[in-house]
C-alpha cells in the first residue's frame, strides 16, 4: 500500500503572475494539474486549499522592512527597492497576497507531514528558492521553501534535509540556513560560471557552527541524464544516510531539461522522472518516508513542465505512469487553444535513457570532477571518506 500523500492546490495560486511574457507564467501550473487529472493521477485525491501565510511565518525568514515593502510596492512603484520592480521581479497588484499564498501552501504541506496526517505532500506552486531575507530575486518574492522549513523547525523538528534539483543554485535557502546545523541543503545545478545567480561553488559549505551543511554540485553545461544521475547518486545518498533527516524537502525545478530556454543542461523528462523516484526512495530509506515536494523553475511551459510534474505527482502518489503513455486528446486540445501554435508533446516521455554508470572514484569527465570536488569539500565534515564510492 502506498504512503498517504497530500496534494496542496487551488486555482488561486495562479494569481502569482509576473505579467506579460515573463518566463514564470502560471499557465505551467494549470497545464500540469490538467494533465495529471486527465491521466487520472489525481483520482481519489482531494486537494487541500492553501491560505496565505501569516506574517509570523514569513518573518521566520524575511525581515519586517521587506514585508512592508512588498505590501507597499503596488502603490509606491520601483523606487521601493528590495529587488522589486526589476525585469525579473516586476511589481504586480496584490503581490503580497499572491506571494504569501504560495508560502502558505508550502507551510500547509509541511503541516500535513509534521502532524502525521500524511507522510508525503506535494505543492507544485512552491519552490521559489531565490528570495532572500530582505529582497526579491530570480522571480521569487517570498522564499516558501525556507518558510516551510523554518516552520517545521519551530514545531520541534530537529533535522531537515533540503534537496534542490533546479538548474539554478538554491541560493536563498542556503543563505537562510547556512549557519543552522539542523538543516542540510544540497543543490545540484548548472555551474555558476555559466548561469545565474553565479553562486553554488563546491567551496560554499556553510558557516560555523554548521560547517558542511551546505553542499553544492555544480555541473557543466550539456550534462544529460546519465551524468546528472551519476552525480546525484555519488553525493546525495551518503550525506542523507549520515544526516538522517526527519523530513526530506525537495525543490523539483524542471529547468534542467534540454529544451528549457533559460539554461543549458540536457536532461530528458525520463531522467527527471527517475530523479523523483530516487528522491522518494531516499526519503523511505533515510527520512522515515517523510517527503515534502515543491515545484520550482521550468520555462518550457507547454512541453516540459506539465509532463515532468505529472511524473512528480504520480511518484509521490505511488501511481507510476509509463513514459510511453499517450497524452490525452482533451489536454492537447486545451493546450493548443491557449498555446497559440506552440509545439506540443504527444507522450509522457522523451524516449530518454535514465540509466547511468555509478561513480567509482575515477575522474575522467567534467561531471566526475564536479563529483570529486563536492565530495572532498563536504564529506570529511560529516565523517565520510570522499574516496569511498559506495552508495
Amino acid at each position: 500500500m502506498g504512503r498517504q500523500c497530500a496534494v496542496v492546490w487551488d486555482e488561486s495560486v495562479l494569481d502569482y503572475d509576473l505579467g506579460g511574457r515573463h518566463p514564470l507564467h502560471p499557465i505551467r501550473l494549470d497545464l500540469t494539474m490538467r494533465l495529471a487529472r486527465s491521466l487520472r493521477v489525481l483520482d481519489d485525491v482531494e486537494p487541500l486549499k492553501p491560505e496565505p501565510a501569516p506574517d509570523a511565518d514569513l518573518l521566520r525568514v524575511h525581515t519586517q522592512d521587506y514585508l512592508d515593502a512588498v505590501r507597499a510596492a503596488p502603490e509606491v512603484g520601483e523606487e521601493i527597492g528590495h529587488g522589486l520592480g526589476t525585469d525579473d521581479n516586476p511589481i504586480f497588484e496584490r503581490m503580497h497576497d499572491s506571494a504569501s499564498l504560495i508560502a502558505g501552501g508550502s507551510v500547509l504541506a509541511a503541516e500535513q507531514i509534521v502532524s502525521g496526517a500524511a507522510d508525503r505532500a506535494v505543492t507544485i506552486s512552491g519552490g521559489l528558492h531565490h528570495a532572500m531575507a530582505d529582497h526579491a530575486a530570480g522571480f521569487c518574492i517570498y522564499n516558501d521553501c525556507a518558510v516551510a522549513i523554518a516552520w517545521m523547525l519551530a514545531q520541534g523538528v530537529q533535522r531537515v534535509a533540503y534537496l534542490d534539483l533546479d538548474v539554478h543554485h538554491g541560493d536563498g535557502v542556503q543563505a537562510a540556513f547556512q549557519d543552522d546545523p539542523r538543516v542540510l541543503t544540497v543543490s545540484l545545478h548548472q555551474h555558476p560560471y555559466t548561469l545565474w545567480p553565479g553562486t553554488g561553488f563546491t567551496t560554499e559549505v556553510g558557516a560555523a557552527p554548521a560547517d558542511g551543511t551546505a553542499v553544492n554540485v555544480p555541473l557543466p553545461p550539456g550534462t544529460g541524464d546519465a551524468g546528472w544521475l551519476r552525480a546525484f547518486h555519488a553525493v546525495v545518498p551518503s550525506l542523507l544516510e549520515e544526516f538522517r533527516p526527519e523530513v526530506l524537502v525537495t525543490q523539483c525545478g524542471a529547468d534542467a531539461h534540454r529544451e528549457d530556454p533559460l539554461a543549458d543542461l540536457s536532461m530528458t523528462v525520463d531522467g527527471q522522472a527517475a530523479s523523483y523516484r530516487s528522491v522518494r526512495d531516499l526519503a523511505e530509506r533515510f527520512a522515515g518516508g517523510k517527503w515534502l515536494a515543491l515545484g520550482g523553475g521550468g520555462y518550457s511551459l507547454f512541453r516540459v513542465v506539465p509532463r515532468a510534474w505529472t511524473h512528480l505527482l504520480a511518484t509521490a502518489l505511488d501511481k507510476h505512469v509509463a513514459p510511453e503513455t499517450v497524452i490525452p486528446d482533451d489536454w492537447i486540445a486545451h493546450a493548443a487553444r491557449v498555446g497559440h501554435n506552440v509545439a506540443l508533446p504527444f507522450s509522457l516521455g522523451d524516449e530518454g535513457d535514465p540509466s547511468f554508470v555509478p561513480w567509482t572514484g575515477v575522474t575522467s569527465t567534467p561531471v566526475d570532477t564536479a563529483i570529486r570536488d563536492a565530495r572532498h569539500a563536504v564529506f570529511p565534515l560529516h565523517g565520510l571518506d570522499p574516496a569511498d564510492s559506495r552508495d
